[in-house]
């Protein structure tokens, strides 16, 4: 062999080397990435998605029971003497069938009558098995709990009720009311979930024990039974959120956990890296058996997988969690770049401050959330009126700022208008309630040579006026 076959021999054997060398790091990196991107990322994503579905499948229910033990014709009639059986049974019937539930009651502690949504169902005794639970509810200091058991009203069939304590006006306990879904039912909402997400989803309660699984499949009855998660029971019932790996069965487990709150118990999002591993393997068998060129083009698709989630992300860090409007930080870098532009261009650039009148007052009647859902509909609405060149961030709390490129002042004012009266026309509904909106807006143009803090400055004094002015209007730059 001369020595230019052995120098081409050498360079190949190089070549490979350095090939096998570089599919099998790339596979290392990209194994050790696929579990950080699972555990930190996909999957607790996945979970947020799941507990927010949870919130209105199955948290809906504690507040329907909620509403019930505050509603004040249930207190008034039992407080009356419990006189006409027929309005209780028409109000049970009402709550079950406008909120679709399985079974809706009441339980008065004065005549110990069970009452339900078709008449009366029996008189609870303490010496009764299957009437423990109103006395348990009588005695216990929670305001409701989640109890699943078979309801009498319903041919026996496994309920999961929400049992609320009752009070008269001085506090004074007069009774159990509450409403109940069916077990068969959650069930199948989970195996939906775990349908659409391929995730395996279970709930657990304090003490580790399984409370629910999709359509009941067959699982140990506890944490400390389950090969792998016994290893980490404590460490999960110990934290609200958590993220956490495991081995079963010779395959990695990840799953992601988090307390709820309203219902007592821990939700699992669990998922095996077993099908992502094994993709893995099949693509380095590809790079190993095909060549350089395709371990280049995997090398390319895996540079855009992470270039992906990574403007995902950074998407992510860009918004309001709340609203998906830009957040402040987003808006200033936008702010200063509109800026900039309409500095070289010699453009007008005009600014609108908003804020929602008496917010406070809306937390402070009707609670955060109902806050929340106001700040959600005014977002929607503003943007509503907005060109897609114009730029709209949650500037604090109730404060929304527009940033009007190509606008002077007196089209800034008549948009500013324009989204007060769309503000102030809707209403919105929270639960039983309906919620008016209002809105005041400072709107000036920026000057010559001026920086966004002056301009900044001119719009707050601009929406101070308004306030002060009375609120619910939008007032110019007084310069």
């Amino acid at each position: 062999m001369s020595a230019k076959h052995r120098f081409a021999t050498l360079i190949s054997l190089l070549l490979i080397i350095g090939f096998l060398t570089t599919s099998l790091a790339s596979y290392t990196v990209s194994v050790t990435l696929l579990k950080r991107g699972l555990s930190e990322s996909i999957l607790p994503l996945t979970g947020d998605n799941i507990y927010s579905e949870i919130q209105k499948d199955l948290i809906r229910p504690i507040f329907i029971a909620s509403m019930m033990a505050s509603d004040t014709f249930l207190r008034d009639w039992i407080l009356a003497g419990e006189q006409d059986v027929g309005r209780m049974t028409r109000y049970l019937a009402e709550v079950k069938n406008k909120y679709k539930t399985i079974t809706s009651f009441f339980v008065s502690d004065r005549s110990h009558i069970y009452y339900h949504a078709e008449g009366i169902l029996k008189r609870v005794s303490p010496e009764e098995p299957r009437d423990v639970w109103y006395y348990r509810v009588r005695s216990m200091d929670a305001p409701y709990e989640l109890n699943v058991d078979r309801d009498m009203a319903n041919s026996d069939a496994m309920t999961i009720f929400i049992n609320h304590r009752v009070h008269d006006y001085d506090g004074n306990y007069i009774g159990a009311t509450g409403c109940g879904l069916s077990v068969s039912s959650v069930t199948q909402l989970l195996a939906a979930y775990e349908q659409r997400y391929r995730r395996h989803i279970f709930f657990v309660d304090a003490k580790g024990m399984v409370t629910f699984s999709a359509n009941n499949a067959p699982f140990p009855a506890s944490l400390d039974q389950i090969e792998g998660l016994r290893e980490i029971a404590q460490a999960i019932l110990k934290e609200e959120h958590g993220s956490f790996s495991y081995e079963r069965d010779g395959q990695t487990f990840l799953v992601d956990t988090r307390y709820v709150k309203e219902l007592g118990w821990y939700l699992l999002v669990e998922q095996s890296v077993a099908p992502e591993m094994e993709m893995l393997r099949r693509s380095l068998l590809i790079n190993l058996t095909l060549g350089l060129i395709i371990g280049l083009i995997i090398l390319a698709v895996v540079q855009r997988t992470i270039a992906h989630y990574q403007r995902r992300l950074e998407r992510l860090a860009a918004t309001d969690k709340l609203t998906g409007l830009f957040n402040r930080h987003s808006g200033e870098t936008l702010f200063q770049q509109a800026l900039s532009e309409a500095t070289r261009n010699t453009s007008d650039l005009s600014v609108i401050l908003l804020d929602i009148d008496h917010f406070k007052g809306i937390n402070d009647r009707f609670g955060h959330q109902a806050g929340d859902l106001v700040l959600i509909v005014c977002s929607r609405l503003i943007q509503s009126c907005l060109r897609e060149s114009d730029i709209v961030c949650r500037w604090g709390g109730e404060e929304f700022l527009v940033v009007l490129k190509h606008c002077d002042l007196d089209a800034a004012w008549q948009l500013a208008e324009k989204i007060r009266t769309t503000i102030e026309r809707e209403t919105v509904v929270w639960g039983v309630e309906k919620i008016s909106v209002q809105g005041s807006l400072g709107v000036v143009q920026r000057h010559s040579g001026e920086s966004i803090d002056q301009l900044l400055a001119r719009a707050d004094q601009a929406l101070y006026r308004a306030k002060h002015l009375g609120r619910n209007r939008a007032e110019k730059d007084a310069d």
